[in-house]
């Protein structure tokens, strides 16, 4: 199938001219120069200018470890701002819809209620793998978005990558891999595909395996196509100076990151082994991300125990297919410890 992106652009996005900035008319070249172009306050205090509204020092960072193009990044302030700005840019309120998996990530329900989008929920099958055919079925001409969650939350599988090719191949929508998880995976990220898929899209975040999620940053991979239409709409300087600073600071200390997730994985497969010796745990679900989804006799009971032990995990009972399944989010090994020996004493 031929995928056709200004087919599913909003009218009003294709007749939209994007906020030019002061920053956007100018672009400096590192030269000596007097700035009295903004109406800001003249006085070096460190962030009394306003930031780059592309981030165009972050992103050829970015770009560069993730062997895209720059032009193939968008910046968002978190991912929830990424994923709100596809619904903007390809979603008409009251007529088109999306597609999502549950049990998956929440905020694709809220940001489909927020931007009047029929949400279209698809459960995943008994081993939380998509169900492609039912999926595909589900399709209609207004249908505009998909979402996938690989690793999926709350379940912490990926999700098969013959099943997400078909999906791609037969969908003329965007496919949004949500792979906030991907770092503690051993399935290579979708962004490798990018240039084979007009209609892919991946969104990561700073979040988790980066240790940021108080600085709020989030990416966005996908054609520069796809990049050109989100920065026609997105706030013009989305991404602040502080933000900008410190996620290049910490994207370059590649060797400390990489000894947390190795730490945080080992952690994982300790708390897993313990898991399996509690006569209360019934299953426990194969996980490539940072937590472990398992089942117990009473969810609700087991999370309010630990809670009086000063111990705060996730009751995910309410979701679809998750009854009584409780979220452990891996900690330090001294906070893993301590969950292991009080789990033992329930």
């Amino acid at each position: 199938m031929k995928f056709d992106l200004n087919s599913i652009i909003r009218e009003n996005v294709k007749a939209m001219r994007p906020y030019s900035s002061a920053r956007d008319e100018y672009v400096s070249n590192g030269s000596k120069m007097v700035f009295l172009d903004a109406n800001e306050n003249p006085y070096e205090n460190g962030v009394n200018r306003y930031p780059d509204p592309q981030q165009r020092n972050l992103k050829q960072v970015i770009a560069k470890q993730k062997k895209v193009n720059s032009s193939q990044v968008l910046l968002g302030n978190g991912s929830d701002e990424v994923l709100d700005l596809l619904f903007r840019a390809f979603c008409q309120p009251k007529e088109d819809n999306i597609i999502s998996l549950p049990p998956t990530y929440g905020m694709y329900t809220v940001l489909a209620n927020l931007n009047e989008i029929e949400e279209r929920k698809v459960e995943l099958l008994p081993n939380f793998q998509p169900d492609v055919e039912k999926i595909l079925n589900c399709i209609s001409t207004n249908t505009k978005m998909l979402f996938i969650c690989s690793p999926n939350n709350p379940t912490g599988n990926s999700i098969s990558f013959e099943s997400i090719t078909k999906l791609l191949k037969s969908f003329n929508g965007l496919v949004i891999i949500d792979e906030a998880y991907i770092d503690f995976s051993d399935q290579e990220s979708w962004v490798s595909q990018l240039n084979n898929y007009p209609n892919l899209v991946i969104t990561q975040t700073l979040s988790k395996a980066y240790g940021l999620a108080g600085i709020r940053l989030g990416l966005c991979f996908a054609s520069a196509e796809i990049i050109s239409v989100l920065n026609k709409i997105k706030p013009p300087y989305n991404v602040n100076e502080l933000t900008q600073q410190k996620a290049l600071k910490r994207i370059l200390d590649t060797n400390a990151i990489q000894k947390e997730i190795q730490l945080i994985l080992e952690q994982r497969n300790l708390l897993i082994s313990a898991l399996e010796t509690l006569p209360y745990v019934t299953k426990i679900y194969p996980s490539k991300a940072n937590f472990v989804l398992a089942k117990v006799d009473n969810a609700t009971k087991r999370y309010n125990q630990l809670l009086t032990k000063g111990i705060v995990i996730r009751n995910r009972t309410t979701q679809a297919l998750c009854e009584n399944t409780l979220r452990f989010t891996i900690g330090t090994p001294e906070e893993n410890k301590l969950l292991i020996d009080v789990l033992k004493t329930l």
